[in-house]
């Protein structure tokens, strides 16, 4: 069993998350993406044992007080804090899969990346029915930055995502699988797409995959994609607050939050509670208080909200939107992790996605700094 984090981990993870890093060596560690479907303008880095995201092309970062030596001979990189040395960190080795194409000649990183320490994340569809228009795009996203730049293709087929899967299991020891989509239409809203997808790598390898898309007009979509091999399912609410949702991703505003929660009590019992999730933006509105009562309603229902610092992405509407405060953060992250213990909920319990691999935020290392109960 790995050694129990510090309080002081949990509060680098926090300050980095919120601040971002400069790096002395850019090239350090796995290549960094810019654009795209987050997490974007971030680096993996461990601290601690702990493997998170950290801004690294944000303005944010840019004027960060934290600074990365170049990595020593060990690997250790030293971070400092206004030229005051905090601690140290490492980065995780280019994954071997990158290294390999499909026949055609489509570099494996055009088809999925490392997301963490062990996470093969893929964006099937690298275009959104909102993301074209200005009145509906979500100010946040990038997803159509990284197709324009080359670095993607606009649509993985199922047997691209099953080649490179079963290489990166192979080669790199991933462990789960991150499948999300641009939202195709308005009836399944992508969960086709995933079914195709999953039931291809499933064939190819055992590896376990998280979906995620917008809720699908029908529930029996749920079913659907529990049979073709999804294992935890991620339907993302970012916002909250109905204003700031109709002002922040109007198009996604459209299908209400109640929709978002008829939707989780009906994909929980398909996929067992703490399965299904839900990905909070924090730091763009919503309050303190906000964001726990709705996580008290997902935890009673069985969903695990996992809650993340906003990072701006270059060339978005929101680009110069601050990042919150880590204090704030602590403020949220600390409650939330004893709600989700009282709930009987736990990142390290889900089988695949963003809060079993919990590096875009410090929520999974509070978790682990709750007292250890006591035996009844």
């Amino acid at each position: 069993m790995p050694p129990k984090p510090s309080t002081l981990t949990a509060s680098m993870i926090a300050d980095l998350q919120s601040h971002g890093i400069r790096l002395a060596d850019p090239k350090a560690g796995v290549a960094s993406r810019r654009g795209g479907a987050g997490p974007s303008d971030h680096k993996a880095m461990t601290i601690d044992g702990i493997t998170v995201m950290v801004p690294v092309h944000t303005a944010t970062a840019f004027d960060s007080p934290f600074k990365a030596s170049a990595p020593a001979a060990d690997g250790s990189v030293e971070v400092t804090c206004d030229g005051r040395s905090v601690g140290t960190l490492s980065f995780p080795p280019r994954p071997r899969f990158y290294d390999l194409q499909t026949a055609d000649g489509v570099p494996y990183s055009h088809i999925a990346t490392l997301h963490g320490r062990d996470v093969l994340a893929t964006t099937i569809l690298q275009t959104c029915i909102r993301y074209q228009s200005r009145t509906k795009t979500c100010q946040f996203c990038a997803i159509g930055q990284s197709l324009a730049a080359g670095r993607t293709v606009a649509h993985k087929t199922p047997a691209q995502l099953a080649e490179v899967a079963k290489a990166a299991v192979a080669l790199d020891g991933v462990r789960h699988m991150v499948m999300t989509t641009g939202t195709p239409n308005a009836t399944d809203r992508g969960a086709a797409v995933l079914c195709d997808s999953a039931a291809a790598v499933k064939a190819a390898v055992a590896l376990p995959i998280q979906g995620q898309c917008e809720p699908p007009n029908d529930d029996v979509w749920f079913t659907r994609m529990r049979d073709a091999g999804i294992d935890t399912l991620g339907m993302h609410l970012e916002v909250v607050t109905p204003a700031l949702r109709q002002r922040i991703m109007p198009g996604k505003a459209s299908v209400p939050i109640e929709r978002y929660m008829t939707a989780f009590e009906a994909a929980v019992p398909v996929f067992g509670r703490g399965q299904v999730s839900t990905y909070i933006l924090a730091g763009l509105g919503d309050t303190r208080e906000t964001l726990l009562d709705i996580s008290a309603r997902l935890i009673a229902l069985g969903v695990y909200p996992f809650i993340v610092p906003f990072v701006p992405i270059s060339g978005t509407p929101l680009e110069d939107h601050p990042s919150p405060d880590p204090v704030f953060m602590a403020s949220v992250l600390q409650p939330l992790a004893q709600m989700l213990r009282d709930g009987g909920l736990a990142a390290e319990s889900v089988k695949a996605g963003c809060a079993r691999c919990g590096a875009c935020s410090a929520l999974s290392t509070f978790e682990k700094l709750l007292p250890v109960r006591e035996a009844a």
